[in-house]
């Protein structure tokens, strides 16, 4: 299972992102991604560059509340090149926004509210979204498990997964935080996830300061 650091904390990118990826690049760490809230364009636009160069794959997640503001988002995404976007639910525009680009796109699953983002929606209405967003062409979706509000997470993992197939990628966003959860959600499907608070609090490993050593552990948890 993918892991995905996320240079986010509290939902925003933090502003010392490029400090960070300096701290972190010996780690080992493939999947890097940022959101498109806390920082300006040429602040993001340095970091892609950063984690293109250094050969890993690219994660932009959006975190917008508007419709208008997720289309510019997906504006955004596509300047800078990322080579996955992450959440929205607008496929269709987003889609349309993305067209000729090789940028794979997963949008949210379930009904997402607010910022921090809370995930409404049964396990039924993710199953659901989730085949159409296939049949619509998207590579998979961005699903807020344990930051939901109807339903358990590992339902929802699960049900995502039924949805997709065995094509399409299932990231789990949010809330990760210790080695029984990520097991968890792999068990339940998932082919990736992302963790950025939990590793700049220093939650997952309680006992360690630096963010490497963070880091280390969580791809340690992974094997």
């Amino acid at each position: 299972m993918d892991f995905i650091f996320m240079f986010t904390r509290h939902d925003q990118t933090v502003e010392d992102c490029l400090d960070v990826f300096e701290a972190i690049r010996r780690v080992g760490v493939t999947h890097l991604g940022f959101k498109d809230v806390g920082v300006d364009y040429p602040t993001l636009d340095r970091l892609h560059r950063s984690i293109k160069e250094s050969g890993a794959t690219s994660y932009m997640e959006v975190v917008s509340t508007t419709p208008e503001a997720v289309l510019n988002s997906a504006r955004v995404a596509r300047r800078l090149g990322v080579d996955r976007l992450m959440g929205g639910t607008d496929v269709a525009r987003v889609t349309e926004i993305l067209k000729g680009t090789e940028i794979a796109y997963l949008p949210f699953p379930g009904r997402p509210v607010g910022h921090p983002t809370k995930l409404g929606g049964s396990a039924t209405e993710v199953e659901e979204q989730c085949r159409r967003f296939m049949a619509e062409g998207c590579a998979g979706v961005d699903l807020l498990a344990y930051r939901a509000t109807e339903a358990e997470p590992l339902d929802l993992i699960r049900a995502a997964r039924r949805g997709l197939g065995k094509k399409g990628q299932l990231v789990v966003a949010g809330s990760i935080d210790s080695s029984a959860r990520i097991r968890a959600v792999a068990e339940a499907g998932a082919d990736a996830f992302t963790i950025g608070s939990a590793a700049f609090d220093g939650s997952f490993s309680p006992r360690k300061g630096l963010l490497a050593n963070q880091l280390r552990d969580i791809v340690e948890a992974c094997r």
